[in-house]
């Protein structure tokens, strides 16, 4: 993707060596989302390359992500973006689709071939929280607030966010941080398994390429197979993961057999 098209997007990418970076960046509105970020950064991961390992995600300015910007809300917006408030002129298929492409922007994040972390401090409110959410790994600094704010706006989390917060955090916790639309801070995030981590804010970006280093020193095909192994160890069998943990095993043992000349 060109570069004029992810400024149009507020979007920075950066590729350096086997880490990539997306930065949200829309700091004058705390990096509120827009449906034209949302096809962008679906854009984005599908070409993201076969030898980047590590996608970081971050914000620009003081905050990870505000969520939805507040414009796209309203019918009078006479920006020419496409808007949320479109939606409403929808059929029920057409609606559906057009949302089933917005999540495409988060669920690029989910791809087996990478680890993705999200780097957050500030806000990341609905949206926001839903991407950070996105994400395999968290790392916050600890001025973050998370929250879930779609409820006090009559809406529901629909952009992949409902599955990996009950994954982290379990139902009932799940259900108290989305109806409530509460906010979680740092060390809360810690405590319940939004996060792995919380450090200073003049700590994040270091304590982020620390953690990108180590999820690089190990083979590529290795943490890949792995990944993949545990995404959905919860919703299979004991047999069936026993299976594909021999099936993958496999291909590393030829992999390495491979490498080493056998």
């Amino acid at each position: 993707m060109d570069a004029s098209t992810l400024e149009r997007a507020g979007l920075q990418y950066d590729v350096t060596g086997p880490v990539a970076t997306i930065t949200l960046h829309r700091p004058d509105v705390r990096n509120a989302q827009t449906p034209r970020m949302w096809r962008a950064l679906a854009t984005l991961g599908a070409e993201i390359p076969d030898d980047v390992r590590v996608v970081v995600v971050k914000g620009s300015g003081h905050s990870f992500s505000a969520g939805l910007d507040r414009a796209m809300l309203d019918p009078a917006n006479t920006s020419g973006e496409e808007s949320v408030a479109g939606l409403l002129a929808l059929s029920d298929a057409e609606l559906s689709a057009t949302i089933d492409d917005y999540q495409r922007g988060f669920t690029f994040l989910r791809d087996p071939r990478f680890v993705s972390i999200a780097a957050v401090h500030g806000y990341a409110i609905g949206a926001g929280f839903q991407l950070a959410l996105s994400c395999d790994l968290r790392v916050v600094a600890d001025d973050t607030q998370f929250c879930m704010k779609e409820s006090a706006l009559g809406l529901v989390p629909d952009l992949t966010g409902t599955k990996p917060l009950v994954e982290c955090v379990g139902y009932a916790r799940a259900l108290e941080i989305c109806a409530t639309a509460r906010m979680v801070g740092a060390a809360e995030a810690v405590d319940i398994g939004l996060a792995i981590a919380a450090v200073p804010v003049a700590e994040l970006d270091a304590s982020v390429a620390d953690l990108a280093g180590a999820l690089t020193a190990p083979m590529a095909g290795a943490v890949r197979e792995t990944k993949a192994l545990l995404q959905g160890a919860a919703d299979r069998s004991l047999d069936e993961q026993r299976r594909l943990e021999r099936e993958a095993q496999s291909r590393r043992f030829r992999e390495l057999a491979a490498l080493m000349g056998a």
